[in-house]
């Protein structure tokens, strides 16, 4: 009986032995996993740093050739494809003021590999129309501010108006007479006129043109009389005498145009219309991605070729980083939300 006992008491012992051993096994096999998956986490993330790029990257540009946004993609586009040792595409898919592009890239998925070149259009368009596609907030996330530009109010030779003054003035006598081109409903520049009509009391027609390009044309040939358009679409055509500027949206003076007087000191005091273009990524795009986009887009911009080309057209060259250009959107957000509100505007698309 007593050697039975003691039998089943070292079995006993034994079985709790191997109990420990198993148990201190499973943990020992438990840590190595931990610490092999944080080595594969550290080597994923390194490997993803190191890859970026290894194709193209589409660019897209909300908008027809020949406006801001495809001027600067187009000059920001080579830079990185040399930077990076891969295509950049830049590709224009226009409509809907905007919209139509912006959405596409939201939708895209977030692997950097497509971006947009986006005008504060994305912080107005949400004032404007209750069904836009996207939420500038949440479904992107900012790379970089690429550069602002001042928008000029301009005039066919034909009106009889030398200065902003003498505009309204002829406006005001027959409005009927009076009209003005823009790229597209709920644009940066229809917005400014709109905001010009309610700042000078006056109602000049707004006349939507598909882009840029047929904007300036039917304006130059005559078919409107005024437009308000970003300085580097309409510079050539001031300095060639095909149109007559009167008055810069900026609070400043263009150093491009430094003969034209601002909107504010010509007339309407406080007038004050930004206009500022950044690239945007979809919303989760990985962060070490974005700032690598970021670092490069800043390289590019400081190139003094690139430099000079983008401010000899206008441009004045301004390169924010993510966290920067992220709180410029929402201050952006704030300003248009009370101007559109002020004026009453509303947009149907």
């Amino acid at each position: 009986m007593l050697q039975d006992l003691k039998k089943n008491n070292q079995v006993q012992t034994l079985s709790s032995g191997w109990q420990y051993a198993r148990k201190c096994a499973a943990q020992v096999l438990s840590i190595a996993m931990l610490l092999a998956g944080t080595v594969a986490s550290e080597q994923c993330l390194a490997q993803t740093e190191i890859k970026f790029p290894d194709r193209s990257i589409r660019f897209v540009v909300p908008f027809p050739p020949g406006g801001g946004n495809d001027i600067l993609a187009r000059a920001i586009a080579p830079r990185l494809a040399d930077a990076f040792g891969q295509s950049v595409v830049v590709d224009n898919r226009a409509g809907a003021g905007g919209n139509i592009g912006s959405e596409f890239v939201a939708k895209s998925a977030p692997d950097g590999y497509t971006i947009l070149m986006a005008s504060n259009q994305v912080t107005i368009n949400p004032w404007l129309d209750n069904n836009v596609p996207f939420d500038i907030e949440k479904d992107f996330v900012a790379v970089a501010q690429v550069a602002s530009v001042p928008m000029v109010l301009v005039v066919n030779p034909s009106v009889p108006a030398t200065d902003l003054k003498s505009f309204i003035s002829l406006v005001k006598a027959d409005p009927s007479k009076f009209n003005h081109s823009t790229p597209g409903t709920g644009t940066a520049q229809h917005i400014a006129f709109e905001v010009f009509n309610y700042s000078a009391g006056v109602k000049v027609t707004h006349v939507p043109y598909k882009g840029t390009g047929p904007a300036i044309a039917d304006l130059i040939g005559g078919q409107v009389q005024s437009a308000i358009g970003t300085m580097a679409s309409l510079e050539q055509y001031v300095k060639a005498g095909k149109l007559r500027a009167l008055g810069v949206t900026t609070a400043v003076r263009s150093a491009a145009m430094p003969d034209v007087p601002t909107i504010a000191e010509a007339g309407l005091p406080g007038f004050e219309v930004p206009l500022w273009y950044s690239i945007l990524a979809p919303a989760n795009t990985p962060k070490d991605i974005v700032e690598k986009l970021s670092a490069e887009i800043g390289k590019a911009l400081a190139d003094p070729a690139t430099k000079e080309r983008l401010t000899g057209q206008g441009f004045i060259v301004t390169y924010l980083n993510p966290q920067q250009m992220d709180a410029m959107i929402k201050k952006d957000l704030l300003y248009w939300q009370k101007i559109i509100k002020a004026i009453g505007l509303k947009i149907d698309k």
